[in-house]
């Protein structure tokens, strides 16, 4: 039996530091929830994902926060098969360790495998500079530079080769 007492991973807030629910945030601040644990957009606790990538699944704008945070006590794990996302957990306790940068980001986004990275390009909005830097490092990846061009430049007939 595998005890987990805490995970590292990464939480995305509104641009206003606040989560769908409008409950907002603090960096270095723990934040706790009563009741019973529950997955998904009418669960009860607070979400991370250890995939830094699989966060941008559930913003929909531009003005976002990316952080890093420690979620403990009761936890459920999460894992999306079908639509590829793994290790997501609600958890009773979070605690906001730092938020991470957008030109962080890009970093830790040129470093991903080929799958991860044609992930992050399908649901995070480059800027052409960001596009062009992450062309750079995967000049013979073909998977991430159909995704760039389908995702970021619109061209709709990318994957039709």
């Amino acid at each position: 039996m595998v005890i987990i007492l805490f995970v590292i991973g990464y939480k995305v807030f509104n641009g206003n530091f606040t989560n769908r629910a409008g409950f907002k945030f603090k960096v270095g601040e723990t934040y706790h929830i009563k009741g019973t644990l529950k997955w998904g957009n009418q669960g009860n606790g607070f979400h991370l994902c250890t995939n830094f990538e699989d966060c941008f699944k559930y913003i929909s704008t531009n003005n976002f926060i990316l952080t890093e945070v420690m979620g403990f006590g009761k936890l459920i794990k999460y894992d999306d098969e079908y639509y590829g996302y793994f290790d997501m957990y609600v958890c009773e306790n979070i605690y906001v360790i730092r938020v991470i940068s957008r030109k962080e980001i890009i970093e830790m986004a040129k470093s991903l495998y080929e799958e991860r990275l044609c992930k992050f390009i399908s649901t995070f909005n480059l800027t052409d500079e960001e596009a062009n830097e992450i062309e750079k490092v995967s000049k013979e990846k073909q998977k991430v530079l159909k995704a760039i061009d389908y995702y970021h430049n619109g061209n709709k007939n990318a994957y039709r080769s």
